[in-house]
């Protein structure tokens, strides 16, 4: 295949090529009929000899199990699959970078914050090394999930500083943009910075609002908006949202998801207080 040669990774050819369907599922919130897909694509594939659609193939099946709340499972197979990317693609090879960073970015809701948080940092450094568009997406996205695993272990303003480098190198108003300001609302409010988190929330909201295939971000940006109101002493307004956040939750990815179950913890603390 050309482009595993070529020794880049480029999305138009996984929408082209024998993932699209799988990748479109998973674009539109579809992950149960994504992972299935992926799998199945992985099989027929892995009985070409070398074929190297089928790792990439179960790597998207890892990203729509966690993406259904099964965390636990998808880093078992991210675990698996990382040796085989190795061997296929080169350790700084794109297409290994992000299964590291898919991967890293799981650790986190396992309790695994600072190993998350490490790896992450390795990422973004290995990255920076590469060249074009992909990899800078790539160490942006490592960063995001630095900044996640920071806010995780309390270290907020540091969230805060990671986050605000990503941004200043990543100008697109687009999704990615959206899980950032969603990621610094994050870190204000961990600083008691609430109204700075809900000017973020909004800004986010309205970015939001403009995309296409709206999924995964709508139960984020109902429960950063929740704890904001919470920390102004809105609480009837961070119920309200918070119930949506949790409702989206549920909806998009299942009881299990961290998004559904940090919702569910904030509407148990609001009906405690």
């Amino acid at each position: 295949m050309r482009f595993f040669r070529r020794g880049r990774y480029e999305l138009e050819e996984i929408r082209k090529g024998p993932l699209r369907s799988a990748a479109t599922l998973y674009a539109t919130g579809r992950y149960a009929e994504a992972e299935t897909e992926a799998r199945a694509v992985a099989a027929a594939r892995s009985r070409r000899p070398g074929d190297a659609w089928a790792p990439i193939a179960l790597g998207i099946a890892a990203l729509a199990t966690s993406a259904q709340g099964r965390h636990a499972e998808a880093v078992a197979a991210y675990d698996e699959l990382l040796p085989v990317l190795r061997k296929t693609f080169g350790a700084e090879h794109v297409q290994t970078l992000k299964l590291r960073s898919d991967r890293a970015q799981t650790l986190p809701v396992l309790g695994r914050a600072a190993e998350g948080a490490a790896e992450c940092a390795a990422i973004a450094e290995a990255a920076a090394r590469g060249t074009g568009p992909e990899m800078r997406l790539l160490g942006a996205g490592a960063r995001n999930g630095l900044a996640f695993a920071l806010n995780a272990q309390g270290h907020h303003q540091q969230a805060e500083s990671v986050i605000r480098e990503a941004l200043a190198d990543h100008r697109e108003a687009d999704r990615f943009t959206v899980v950032l300001r969603l990621g610094l609302a994050r870190s204000f409010n961990g600083q008691a910075r609430h109204e700075e988190a809900l000017a973020e929330v909004e800004y986010a909201d309205r970015l939001y609002r403009t995309l296409e295939n709206r999924t995964a971000e709508s139960a984020a940006v109902d429960l950063a908006r929740a704890t904001a109101l919470l920390g102004l002493g809105r609480t009837a307004e961070a119920r309200s949202h918070a119930t949506a956040a949790h409702d989206a939750g549920l909806h998009a990815f299942g009881p299990d998801h961290r998004n559904t179950v940090e919702a569910r913890e904030l509407l148990d603390r609001i009906d405690a207080a």
